[in-house]
């Protein structure tokens, strides 16, 4: 019963919408446009099943095998898909398709600069231009792209809940802007950020070779203190003049020990020889000969002088004194080359490690960026505020999309979205309950149906009980006959 009423709502709403959409196509914006069919299919929020085949919008004869291909070539049709209206709703308010035409390149834009900006983050992390570049820069572009759509698709009752999703899109929209805006950053200020970090690389090397040459220092004659803070700056080497410089350093030791006991010696006996000389050179006269001889006083001190020199040595200590020697000397002659090798075999070590250093500084890395250009904004405020003004200002662009949006305030089109989008929940609703009316009826049917089931078989079973109690009865009463009658025959016999 209620079924056929609501057919005939529907086919008079779809003779009004034909109604207006013929008054439409008489406009020059709607025939540019190419009408509306293309335009339901594209946003996918309304089907066209329920309209009926002779209405405005598809029984006009140049919407016909033309159409289609005129509607792929329309751009700004394209741009308005971009912002996920109905074309179908927006027929109705043509003067709005300017707007969401602009709004759609707004959100073209600002994926072109998310993939710009996704380009020059993967060249910078590889560290050169490649093919492979294309696949996260289509990818972030499609992402970003279809996020903005979500962003600023035209929602119903939109005014009612405005600060809610406003606040929310705006803080989605400022968070990607930031990350998009960060590698179109670094792109400005690449030369400062590429010059720093060159000037730092080289003055890591720079210390690095000074380490090197401090923490590996040539042997010398004289002992050096050992280098602090060379963990990991010591190179190793397969010959080293170390353990003759240790000899040397003994051997000059004893040397300068032995030497003074030997110059002290040798004070001592010249001493004891001017003594002796002094002595020996008067001669006595022999009373008995005639003849001279030396003093008992050149003779003790000769003996004194003999003594002497077994006593401490002296001859055994100048020949040791002068082996030593020679053999110090032999030492610092083979130091000498030693040396000159080690300082040969320092320099070989020093540039494989330098070359191994300079192999790790192959490629700027995104980090490495990002640190250079926080140091040079740290150390310059003209030019951290330059760098925080260009990323607030691709923040604003990406976050562009949402902000005209809603700085827009509530359009034509938006008014007609709430007023459509609740007739159809309500529509929606009626129809539902029109189904579980219709589910309650077939219930109750069945509810009604089985009671009566129920009652007739009461009923039959409540007949069969009386029918076997009447038969019981007779039976009964059919025995009681008999007995008496069989009592009465016995009584008369």
């Amino acid at each position: 019963m209620t079924e056929p009423s609501t057919n005939d709502a529907v086919d008079s709403s779809n003779t009004g919408d034909s109604s207006n959409s013929a008054d439409f196509s008489n406009s020059g914006d709607f025939s540019n446009s190419g009408g509306a069919d293309s335009g339901g299919a594209d946003s996918g929020g309304r089907a066209d099943s329920g309209r009926r085949p002779g209405s405005g919008r598809h029984g006009s004869g140049r919407h016909g095998s033309g159409r289609p291909a005129a509607e792929r070539l329309d751009a700004a049709r394209r741009l308005r898909t971009l912002t996920g209206v109905d074309e179908t709703l927006l027929s109705r308010v043509p003067y709005e398709r300017s707007r969401y035409t602009a709004l759609g390149g707004v959100v073209l834009g600002t994926a072109v600069v998310a993939a710009f900006s996704m380009w020059n983050f993967a060249t910078q992390a590889l560290g050169r231009a490649s093919v492979l570049v294309v696949v996260p820069t289509v990818i972030w572009m499609l992402f970003v792209l279809n996020l903005d759509r979500w962003l600023v698709t035209p929602q119903p009752n939109a005014r009612r809940r405005l600060a809610g999703p406003l606040v929310m899109r705006l803080v989605i929209a400022v968070l990607l802007g930031a990350v998009v805006a960060e590698p179109l950053v670094l792109r400005i200020f690449a030369t400062a950020v590429e010059e720093r970090i060159a000037d730092e690389r080289t003055a890591t090397l720079d210390r690095l070779q000074d380490d090197l040459v401090r923490c590996n220092p040539v042997p010398s004659k004289t002992e050096t203190a050992k280098p602090e803070d060379c963990d990991g700056r010591v190179l190793s080497f397969g010959a080293s003049p170390g353990s003759q410089t240790v000899e040397l350093k003994a051997l000059r030791s004893d040397v300068a020990e032995l030497q003074e006991r030997v110059d002290r010696d040798t004070d001592r006996l010249e001493e004891i020889g001017s003594e002796v000389r002094d002595e020996c050179r008067q001669l006595i006269r022999i009373a008995g000969t005639n003849l001279f001889q030396r003093s008992s006083e050149c003779l003790r001190l000769r003996a004194k002088e003999n003594a002497y020199k077994n006593d401490h040595r002296t001859d055994e200590n100048e020949k040791r004194l002068a082996g030593m020697n020679k053999r110090i000397a032999t030492i610092e002659g083979a130091l000498t080359s030693s040396r000159g090798d080690f300082v040969k075999a320092r320099a070989e070590g020093i540039d494989k490690r330098m070359g191994e250093e300079r192999a790790k500084q192959k490629e700027i890395g995104v980090l490495e960026r990002m640190r250079a250009l926080h140091e040079l904004a740290s150390g310059n405020s003209v030019l951290f505020v330059g760098i925080w003004l260009v990323r607030a200002l691709f923040v604003l662009l990406d976050a562009l999309p949402v902000l005209v949006k809603f700085l827009s305030g509530e359009s034509a089109y938006d008014r007609m979205l709430t007023i459509e989008s609740n007739s159809a929940v309500k529509i929606h609703g009626e129809e539902v309950r029109l189904v579980e009316r219709r589910a309650m009826a077939d219930i109750e049917i069945a509810q009604d149906a089985i009671e009566q089931e129920v009652r007739r078989s009461r009923a039959e079973s409540e007949a069969a009980h009386r029918e076997h109690a009447a038969a019981m009865n007779i039976r009964v009463r059919q025995a009681v006959n008999a007995l008496e009658d069989e009592l009465r025959r016995t009584s008369d016999v």
